[in-house]
């Protein structure tokens, strides 16, 4: 008879490994109460710019988190699929990118286009959460990196949220600010096969197979935690520092 611990060294077949990683979405920060509350209709508008201003600093790390995948990974036919994700943010030809268009979601939310890229508005809690992203994926293998990637598996659900829900809700959005959702519904499918299949195909040990699945919660873990700091400022209206200042004293960035 197998005991536990055998049973622990045992590798998941495929389709159990598979399943293990979509069963992941249950924790997905779709399932936030900000996040609820967004989809829902009882955002404030403050609740929603706030999420906007938060989140275009995780969107500008996303090339810099890609871009530090490529530099990690000696194998040349995943950089060439890998880097396409560079280029759908950073924009290339006549693609403007997801980048400029996050801005124009910004400005539909009535956030000026300085606003975001002072970064003015990012809490603490949300750099920290953004910039441990990064650091973990210029300091991991590159298969490490790229598993914390797929939390994209869960995306498709709450961009189509958002652009069923949200016209809706608050009509005071400028339509020109769905573009990245739209976009994104195609472009984040693609990536989830191309990361899928990294993942299947070498992760083979249950070492790695398990390695991948704290990984892939690390990466959840991140997404939440940002969430939670923005409930903290705009929910609660407890900020950094909202005992001794209403001011912005946040750092903005030390590189």
């Amino acid at each position: 008879m197998a005991t536990a611990a055998t049973e622990r060294q045992t590798p998941l077949s495929t389709q159990e490994f598979e399943q293990a990683i979509r069963d992941k979405g249950r924790l997905y920060h779709i399932h936030h109460p900000y996040h609820r509350a967004m989809y829902e209709g009882s955002a404030t508008r403050e609740q929603i710019q706030g999420w906007v201003a938060n989140r275009f600093y995780y969107q500008v790390n996303i090339p810099l988190k890609d871009a530090a995948i490529l530099a990690n990974c000696a194998d040349a036919q995943v950089r060439k699929h890998w880097v396409q994700r560079i280029l759908d943010h950073d924009g290339y030809g006549e693609d403007e990118g997801g980048i400029e268009a996050w801005l124009r979601l910004g400005e539909a939310v009535g956030l000026s286009r300085g606003e975001l890229l002072s970064q003015e508005h990012v809490l603490p809690g949300v750099r920290f959460a953004v910039d441990a992203y990064v650091n973990f994926a210029r300091r991991s293998h590159w298969r490490d990196a790229a598993v914390s990637s797929l939390t994209e598996l869960f995306a498709p659900a709450i961009h189509q949220s958002r652009l069923d829900s949200w016209p809706g809700h608050y009509p005071w959005i400028g339509e020109e600010g769905y573009q990245y959702f739209r976009k994104r519904l195609s472009e984040a499918r693609r990536d989830v096969e191309h990361g899928l299949r990294i993942a299947l195909e070498t992760c083979t040990t249950r070492a790695e197979q398990d390695r991948a699945l704290n990984i892939l919660q690390f990466k959840l873990d991140i997404l939440w935690t940002m969430l939670d700091a923005m409930a903290m400022a705009y929910e609660l209206q407890r900020p950094p520092y909202h005992t001794v200042t209403d001011q912005r004293v946040y750092h903005r960035g030390l590189g």
